[in-house]
């Protein structure tokens, strides 16, 4: 799979532009603040209907405009699929696929992309909320139905979260309390946030092996990183063993054994309603939902160290990097659903050259050279490895337009 055509109409910085691209490696050269990122952003968009780099829509349509429009061409084998995202300010968005109109969440599957850059470093220093996100990342493009229960999970949460602060607000005052009405918003939150768990424990069992492949190799180095998914749903049945104990035999198989049914969702919908049956209590006097993957996070280890806080700079961009290439690497191999065949995920590099030393560097480029598809963004020629090469898109002059550049800039 890869783009063919990518045309762009009031979004971000770009007033109108229309680039033909070609399969294989794409470079994006062009000072900061010319609109290189704002392109890869766009290709993102038609993957997961959201930007990885705001929370809010209203910020993708170029300021003054009403609606901003991303379409693109996209060949699975040699057959041609035409997208159309419309963005509309304060309404619903619209979307088209070859010229139908159909729900935005339809194409969802169609274009899977995985993309780094450099504010990814959060997944290894940040908070839990990153590595979330970037679990959900590739649970909606595996399994677009997901992204409506995610949704509907974000609803009930709300919801039940206003009921808890209600009788909070109540015990205060000292005033009587019936909270026999948490129950039908427990199940409801049990239901949809089993689902969530289920698939993020599943994911995370696949993506093991190459997080710890691609890190090895990006860093040339023999310390293990391993990663295990922390569910909240498991809270008071199940503990997580320390970085120390990664090692033992006993502790690894008990891990694994515990995710795999984390994976089952009737099991996890269990484990939740009886969290939530023992946390009621204190969450009726905080008045907050404290139960629910909202809350779940995911270990990250190096060596016998979590790697939050004690992994070096280098480090810390070669576990990013392994957790984007691993992503990649389960998608591309995903062979369920419609447009699994000839579906080989878009790698996006935004910025990553630049960061990176002369050995991480090469490392990177003989990996990523592999990919059916990359988009590499680079403010000069001369942050980029001799061996990757490719064509060579110009970004300039704040005219929001691309133009071919028939040689590397230096």
């Amino acid at each position: 799979m890869y783009l063919s055509d990518l045309a762009l109409t009031d979004f971000r910085s770009y007033i109108q532009t229309l680039i033909h691209i070609d399969p294989g490696v794409v470079i994006l050269i062009g000072d900061n603040g010319q609109g290189k990122t704002n392109a890869v952003e766009a290709i993102t968009y038609l993957a997961t209907l959201s930007s990885h780099r705001v929370s809010s829509d209203a910020a993708l349509i170029r300021q003054g405009a009403k609606a901003a429009v991303i379409q693109a061409k996209v060949l699975h084998g040699q057959t041609p699929t035409t997208l159309q995202v419309e963005i509309r300010f304060g309404r619903a968005n619209r979307a088209r696929i070859n010229r139908g109109q159909v729900r935005p969440a339809e194409i969802l599957g169609i274009v899977k992309t995985v993309v780094f850059a450099p504010e990814d470093l959060e997944l290894i220093r940040g908070d839990p909320s990153a590595r979330r996100a970037y679990l959900d990342s590739i649970m909606v493009q595996l399994r677009p139905r997901l992204a409506g229960v995610r949704t509907e999970y974000e609803k009930v949460m709300r919801q039940r979260g206003a009921l808890l602060k209600s009788i909070g607000a109540a015990r205060r005052r000292g005033a009587s309390i019936n909270s026999s009405s948490l129950d039908v918003w427990d199940l409801q939150l049990a239901r949809l946030g089993a689902q969530i768990t289920a698939a993020r424990a599943d994911i995370v069992s696949k993506l093991r092996p190459h997080v710890d492949r691609y890190y090895r190799e990006l860093s040339n180095g023999s310390l293990m990183a391993r990663i295990d998914y922390r569910a909240n749903a498991s809270q008071g049945h199940f503990e997580l063993p320390t970085p120390e104990n990664l090692s033992d035999a006993e502790s690894i198989a008990a891990i694994e054994k515990h995710e795999g049914e984390l994976a089952d969702a009737d099991f996890a919908e269990v484990r939740l309603i009886a969290e939530l049956s023992e946390r009621r209590e204190a969450e009726m006097q905080r008045g907050v939902n404290l139960v629910g993957p909202h809350r779940d996070d995911l270990a990250l280890t190096l060596g016998s160290l979590p790697a939050r806080g004690y992994a070096s700079h280098g480090e810390s961009w070669s576990y990013a990097l392994a957790l984007k290439l691993a992503a990649w690497e389960i998608l591309r191999a995903d062979v369920s659903g419609e447009w699994a065949e000839d579906g080989e995920p878009i790698l996006i590099l935004d910025d990553v050259f630049s960061e990176l030393d002369a050995g991480r560097r090469e490392r990177l480029a003989g990996i990523v050279s592999r990919a059916g598809q990359v988009f590499v963004t680079v403010a000069v020629g001369s942050e980029l490895p001799e061996g990757l090469n490719g064509q060579r898109l110009h970004v300039a002059d704040g005219k929001m337009s691309l133009r071919v550049e028939g040689v590397a800039d230096a």
